[in-house]
């Protein structure tokens, strides 16, 4: 199988033919987003329901919750080729160095098959000692993958979890149809930076993909970067969306944004949860506390960018609060995985399907020996693979709090 990027114009059929066949992008062939905007550039995929933006005018946010993590165009066909046509929106730092293109993963019948990546599209320069951001266009772009078995299979091409993604155009050399239930169980889960991607490798090999293929279980990821602050609309687009099971990721984005003390932070998180229990009241529920993050253990916000490492061509960011806040209330990630570890155990008396995760069960003080965080703040794609395996392992498995009846982690 060949995976190619190239310019949007058809390319020629592999066996000689010429027969593409253009399949409308409907709401029956995308998983993982909550919401297909028809936009004049394609279909546009959100993983946030149009009521909850028309209740933020944050910008981040919404280049957020618009950047497909986990969302996917998925398919049944005996296609031997498939071009999607794609507009892009690709973010950059002013003065740092490019970031890598994203990635577009091909499974076929759930293997990995081909990884591909697209040309063109907008780029979205942002500032950061001004938070100035400016938008340059550019065209559609068309990914290809060829070589693909000639036989009936089920496709998924998992889209960029760090670009903004016009769906534009699908074509194949034979006819698609929408992709039956496997009778998975749906995983919805909600986090930070960490879980939209981060500087993962691929879609597929975020930390929650991974697990997710691990586990056997179909994703809808609301990891949201720089957004895991409690908001009232999340927690009720979480209410409002089918699920099997479901897990929050809490505490790195309230502590570095240095968005409320510890006397707004414990009834937000009562109803953040109160508000998801109304919707799924007997869900398994699994509340993860942050992974380790040595700037933020004892030190609180706001976190800021080193901007003395630009030149070395290196964006590393650093703690600008003062540890002696702490006891104003300010919120470090200690305080954090206290405060959520007391919650979980006093609402699981009433509760017995809520749980806790310690995030450093994921990725703790060992692990930052030997695989730290690049910018003291992500981890990098080894890390992701190895937080992604440790929850599958602990969530997903027999006796686990996310335990799927009758499906183990799988290996890859």
């Amino acid at each position: 199988m060949s995976a190619q990027h190239d310019d949007p114009a058809p390319g020629p059929l592999p066996h000689g033919g010429t027969g593409w066949i253009t399949t409308p992008v409907t709401a029956g062939l995308v998983r993982g987003a909550l919401d297909l905007e028809h936009t004049e550039q394609g279909v546009l995929p959100h993983r946030l329901p149009a009521r909850a933006r028309a209740q933020f005018a944050d910008g981040l946010l919404a280049m957020a919750e618009s950047q497909p993590s986990g969302v996917r165009v998925v398919f049944r066909t005996r296609a031997t080729a498939v071009e999607l046509d794609t507009l892009r929106t690709k973010m950059g730092y002013e003065g740092a160095p490019p970031r890598p293109d994203g990635v577009y993963d091909l499974l076929v019948d759930g293997r990995p098959a081909g990884r591909a990546h697209t040309t063109g599209g907008n780029a979205l320069m942002v500032d950061m000692a001004t938070g100035a951001a400016e938008s340059r266009p550019g065209p559609v772009g068309t990914v290809r993958f060829s070589g693909l078995p000639d036989r009936l299979k089920d496709i998924e091409i998992w889209l960029p979890w760090n670009e903004i993604t016009h769906l534009v155009a699908l074509r194949t050399d034979a006819p698609v149809e929408a992709l039956p239930d496997r009778g998975r169980k749906v995983w919805l889960h909600h986090g930070s930076s960490i879980s939209h991607g981060s500087d993962a490798a691929s879609p597929t090999t975020t930390w929650p993909a991974l697990a997710a293929l691990r586990g056997g279980v179909e994703l809808i990821n609301l990891g949201l970067s720089g957004n895991a602050l409690l908001d009232p609309f999340t927690a009720r687009a979480m209410r409002d969306t089918p699920a099997d099971l479901i897990s929050v990721k809490i505490g790195i984005n309230l502590v570095n944004t240095d968005l409320m003390r510890l006397r707004a932070f414990t009834p937000a998180v009562h109803g953040f949860l109160d508000t998801i229990r109304e919707g799924h009241p007997t869900v398994p529920l699994l509340v993860i506390s942050p992974i380790l993050c040595p700037m933020h253990e004892d030190t609180p916000g706001p976190c800021a960018p080193d901007l003395t490492n630009l030149d070395s061509g290196t964006l590393r960011f650093v703690a600008a609060g003062d540890p002696a806040e702490r006891a104003a209330g300010k919120l470090t990630l200690n305080v954090v995985r206290d405060e959520l570890a007391r919650i979980v155990e006093q609402r699981a008396a009433d509760d017995p399907r809520l749980h806790y995760l310690d995030g450093r069960d994921l990725y703790g003080a060992a692990d930052y020996a030997e695989l730290p965080l690049p910018d003291e703040l992500h981890p990098d794609a080894a890390t992701h693979r190895r937080i992604g395996e440790r929850f599958a392992a602990l969530a997903f498995a027999d006796g686990g709090p996310l335990t799927v009846q009758g499906v183990g982690p799988q290996a890859d």
